[in-house]
């Protein structure tokens, strides 16, 4: 095959190809991705054998179609080197909600390390950079054509009290209507189960079992019937606003950004909102924040929702259901603002239905939750009906298990009787500083360590939306902030 360049080569283009395969070898060899050698080739083509035209559009007369074809060809080269630097190093992450406030506030611009666990390979390589699952004109941002199998490049482990970006654990199955997709599905086909069970047992002259006086396996098929009710439902779509159901792989769910409490191996229990580990009590986040019942009687001025740093959403949330999320320091301080507040007390609320097991009758609230022994790679735990429903989600959708439980309660997993069962994946338990309006573990349990994405290191940007541009919407005391220090 001849050259197509005719140009004479220069002792600066082998240089030039010299340190570039040398730099795409270190690469390779860093992220053990040996699959990567068949672009040697291809490197070595571009600076000396050149049989393949890589610019042919330089050589063609038309000046308009030569403009164009650089403009694509810059286009295309920075989406492959954004892809690369997303996957293996850094992403931009904006947070979404109120969380993790007042440790990381809404509009907080994030870069998140991506080194700092090891970054994972995709498992879904074919996808678009710079969107998670959905182009911006609709549609899958992905294609499935090629999966690979979880891998993780030089792992570290999450350590206690990280903020971390993970993939959301519950979203692998969502309804298409993206206006629906925030609430969690499994949450919702419980919760509409609930409301058709009654329904269906009035029209049958019967009535629902009390929960208390079921066996655990009674216990286990009611809680079937309920799901199967409401994912029917949605299947079914009646009202045509679910839009139908959909899965996605594990990277290419929803990011969330929580705080991890709880590590692999570790026994987590929550006592009238403080958290043990093993036992012992741990130290709460310093801007940790709990819902507050605040009656006004009169609106609070403005110099002291800035010193508090009340937002408009907080504000908001007290006028139309009476509460707010606050610190203990913000509310000790509205405490002594008589002239502006008659009462503020804690709400104590204590709802059971849609906390985790959704398909254990527990008796946990978010205040009061466990003991829950967090899974490890490696460790066994002891298979009963009693706790199937904490660990059947990593047994059978994380790790990839067939579970089922037999009509006289002999639980099998691959067919096979088992009374225990070894984890092959490591989990995290991740709560929000704003702990009463904060989705989390409390609902949808355990990370698994193949939804790890990375860890917030630092915010490069963060806005106010509920300021002008002249009046505070920067908050310049945010920017440059290492999210380490944010304890």
């Amino acid at each position: 095959m001849k050259r197509i360049d005719k140009k004479p080569l220069t002792k600066r283009d082998y240089i030039k190809c010299a340190v570039a395969l040398t730099l795409y070898i270190i690469f390779l060899i860093w992220a053990q991705t040996w699959l990567g050698v068949i672009a040697i080739p291809f490197i070595f083509d571009i600076y000396i054998t050149r049989w393949i035209r890589w610019s042919w559009w330089k050589d063609l007369e038309n000046p308009v179609t030569r403009t164009i074809m650089s403009w694509v060809d810059a286009i295309v080269f920075a989406l492959v080197a954004v892809y690369f630097v997303n996957i293996y190093f850094f992403q931009n992450y904006t947070i979404p909600s109120s969380s993790l406030e007042k440790s990381l506030l809404v509009g907080d611009y994030l870069f998140v390390s991506k080194m700092s666990y090891g970054p994972r390979v995709p498992q879904t390589p074919l996808h678009m950079p710079l969107t998670q699952h959905t182009l911006p004109t609709g549609g899958k941002s992905y294609l499935e054509w090629i999966r690979w199998d979880y891998k993780r490049v030089r792992p570290r482990p999450v350590q206690q009290n990280d903020i971390v970006v993970f993939n959301y654990p519950s979203g692998d199955t969502v309804v298409v209507n993206p206006m629906l997709q925030a609430q969690d599905f499994y949450i919702q086909a419980y919760q509409i189960g609930r409301e058709l069970a009654p329904q269906i047992a009035a029209q049958r002259g019967e009535q629902l079992p009390q929960l208390d006086e079921l066996s655990p396996l009674e216990l286990r098929r009611y809680y079937e019937y309920i799901y199967s009710l409401g994912r029917i439902y949605i299947n079914e779509d009646p009202q045509r606003q679910f839009g139908g159901v959909m899965t996605r792989p594990v990277d290419r769910r929803e990011n969330y950004v929580k705080r991890c409490v709880g590590l692999p191996g570790q026994t987590l229990q929550i006592r009238n909102r403080d958290i043990y580990i093993d036992g012992k009590k741990t130290k709460q986040p310093s801007q940790v924040q709990f819902n507050y019942f605040v009656d006004l009687k009169q609106f609070l001025p403005d110099e002291l929702v800035r010193e508090l740093d009340i937002s408009q959403e907080q504000l908001d949330m007290q006028r139309q259901l009476g509460y707010m999320p606050l610190t203990s320091t913000a509310a000790e301080r509205l405490r002594q603002a008589t002239d502006y507040v008659d009462t503020i007390y804690l709400d104590q609320s204590t709802s059971t239905s849609d906390i985790y097991p959704l398909n254990g009758n527990t008796g946990w609230t978010r205040d009061n939750y466990g003991p829950i022994w967090i899974p490890a790679k490696g460790q066994s735990i002891s298979l009963t009906l009693e706790n199937l429903p904490i660990y059947e989600r990593p047994i059978r959708v994380y790790e990839g298990n067939k579970l089922e439980v037999t009509d006289d309660g002999r639980i099998l997993i691959n067919g096979n009787e088992a009374t225990s069962y070894t984890f092959k994946m490591d989990y995290y338990w991740m709560m929000g500083d704003n702990r009463h309006n904060s989705a989390d573990s409390r609902y949808w349990g355990f990370v698994p360590e193949d939804h790890i994405v990375g860890k917030p290191v630092m915010v490069w940007l963060s806005l106010d939306k509920d300021r002008g541009w002249f009046s505070g919407k920067i908050r310049w005391k945010r920017l440059f902030r290492w999210v380490d220090n944010m304890k």
